[in-house]
């Protein structure tokens, strides 16, 4: 595992053992119990992970997550912390750089930004600069279901088009932040929304973007 993503990892790893099991999550009807048992199947159940995406796969999912769920709670930390077996595709420095770090940051802070007394975590630019990267790759997967036009800006002006159309709607923030606005996480990034008032109300709204 390569710096970025091992570091996410870790760190959602000891927020889930601090706040426990029961704890809620932004993630609609799970609790921390549920989200590291979905991480957990990702990483090694690929024959149930499917479901994620695909609905015909969905019932499989859900009855392999109850499974890893039904699992002591500290078996599933530490299953999240040693991250995937040999044999899943996960293991490869490559594919966990670049799929594990948006995975483990935005859950971390599906955890954090769903407590009571959360506080802004501080991320340096390197690390901003690593998620600006994967923003400007995947904006346009993710804003697919955006129901306005979608322009992402950084405060130092680069942008990035999530969605053509119009009329537009440009969110500001830091690449963070806009990474879980584009994950769905509207209503708790950090973020600055500028265009028709209707068309922000409903891109606040909706449910379709991220996957």
């Amino acid at each position: 595992m390569s710096t970025h993503a091992k570091r996410e990892r870790l760190l959602f790893a000891d927020l889930l053992e601090t706040t426990g099991p029961d704890a809620t999550t932004l993630c609609e009807g799970w609790s921390t119990r549920d989200l590291a048992a979905h991480v957990v199947v990702r990483e090694r159940r690929p024959d149930a992970a499917g479901g994620i995406l695909i609905k015909q796969l969905a019932s499989r999912l859900d009855r392999v997550m109850e499974e890893f769920a039904a699992k002591p709670y500290e078996e599933l930390i530490q299953l999240v912390r040693t991250g995937p077996p040999r044999f899943s595709p996960f293991s490869l420095k490559q594919i966990d750089e670049a799929s594990n770090t948006i995975e483990f940051y935005v859950h971390a802070e599906d955890i954090r930004r769903a407590q009571p007394d959360w506080s802004p975590r501080e991320l340096d630019h390197v690390f901003q600069d690593a998620l600006w990267s994967r923003l400007e790759r995947t904006s346009r997967l993710m804003g697919r279901g955006s129901p306005t036009g979608l322009v992402l800006r950084r405060p130092d002006g680069r942008t990035a088009v999530a969605k053509r159309g119009t009329p537009v709607v440009t969110v500001t923030g830091e690449p963070s932040e806009l990474l879980l606005f584009l994950y769905g996480r509207q209503q708790v990034a950090d973020v600055e929304l500028e265009g028709d008032k209707d068309a922000i109300t409903k891109l606040h709204e909706t449910k379709q973007l991220g996957i």
